[in-house]
């Protein structure tokens, strides 16, 4: 099956596995890779795209398009709570109901999402700008009239019904699916292991479904664990690191993951976004040699495009990113906030 402009929307990738390509709008990345794996039941997705007209009849055609439908599913398992791989799941639960699973730490981000006001999320990003050093231009967006905001998308996700408990296998009738925990992107993010040979006999321990832990050529997000209500100092970046090398340590035959396209060497995978993130530690220790705050280092580092030419959204995420790199050098103890700054700046050490 093809897109209008050519391209396959859905793949075969042999063992009663197949991926469905569903449309992220308005997004460099294209698509979100949703699974179609075959049990006994029926068949279960492995994600469900992003919440959008569209995203439903691109996935809708897609599951046609392997000989089933929606009506059909068994089940969902959701590899962490972002839109573009949750944000379909209640619609998917409504047309077959099909159970959705989840993570027990994302649950938790759900159903706080769900219960809290999205003013609540405007003060609570105004308040964390502010203490990053965010210039007032840029925070005064978040203290306009409700009414003249944009909505944040995403804040009404499904509750999940099954929580995905790490080391177990889920309930795929006449598969080995193992759920390995691979916090760092979100605190709830999980891989999914695919115990089973892999049907083309290639070297290594079956397939992996990485979500947005392990993709080929992107390194993810990796910001703060947001909770307008929990002060925890969390270390997503450290959590990050040491799931890869546990991923690592599989060395599963092949890698599906939510974006891009599968590929093999897992091990050498993780090696390069190690020594990736290694050597943005140490870049960033050069641009701490005077005492900067998050805002500040945010706008000297280095991303796909100059500071000036970032929107606005995006800006908040880098900070996010650049907060999550400054934990993880102040828990190594080569960085240190500067005792009295106001807001806080950092300094390497």
């Amino acid at each position: 099956m093809k897109s209008s402009q050519g391209e396959p929307t859905t793949y075969d990738h042999g063992g009663g596995v197949r991926s469905l390509r569903v449309p992220i709008p308005d997004n460099p990345l294209g698509h979100t890779l949703v699974y179609v794996v075959d049990t006994d039941r029926g068949p279960v997705l492995i994600d469900t795209g992003w919440d959008d007209p569209a995203s439903w009849e691109a996935l809708t055609a897609g599951l046609t398009g392997c000989g089933t439908s929606v009506s059909e599913l068994y089940g969902v398992v959701i590899t962490h709570h972002h839109p573009d791989h949750h944000g379909l799941s209640g619609q998917v639960r409504e047309a077959s109901g099909a159970w959705v699973a989840m993570h027990a730490a994302d649950t938790s981000i759900v159903r706080r999402t769900r219960e809290t006001r999205p003013e609540r999320w405007y003060t609570y990003m105004a308040a964390k700008l502010t203490a990053a050093g965010a210039p007032e231009e840029h925070i005064a967006p978040l203290r306009t009239p409700p009414a003249r905001r944009r909505p944040f998308p995403g804040l009404a996700p499904a509750l999940p019904d099954r929580e995905i408990v790490p080391g177990e296998f889920l309930d795929l009738p006449g598969r080995r699916l193992r759920a390995i925990w691979t916090p760092g992107h979100t605190p709830g993010h999980v891989c999914l292991h695919l115990e089973e040979d892999h049907p083309a006999r290639l070297p290594g321990h079956g397939r992996l479904f990485s979500g947005d832990h392990l993709l080929p050529e992107i390194t993810p997000h990796i910001g703060l664990y947001e909770d307008p209500d929990d002060a925890t100092v969390t270390d997503p970046l450290g959590d990050y690191l040491d799931s890869l090398e546990r991923v690592g340590r599989l060395a599963p035959a092949e890698i599906l993951p939510a974006h891009q396209y599968a590929f093999t060497d897992a091990p050498f995978r993780v090696r390069e976004l190690l020594t990736h993130h290694e050597d943005r530690l140490t870049g960033l220790l050069a641009l701490l040699a005077s005492p900067l705050t998050p805002w500040q280092l945010a706008e000297r580092m280095e991303w796909n495009r100059p500071w000036p030419q970032i929107p606005y959204g995006s800006r908040n995420i880098a900070v996010s990113e650049a907060e999550a790199h400054l934990r993880r050098l102040v828990k190594q103890g080569r960085a240190e906030a500067v005792t009295g700054s106001d807001p806080v700046t950092y300094v390497a050490v």
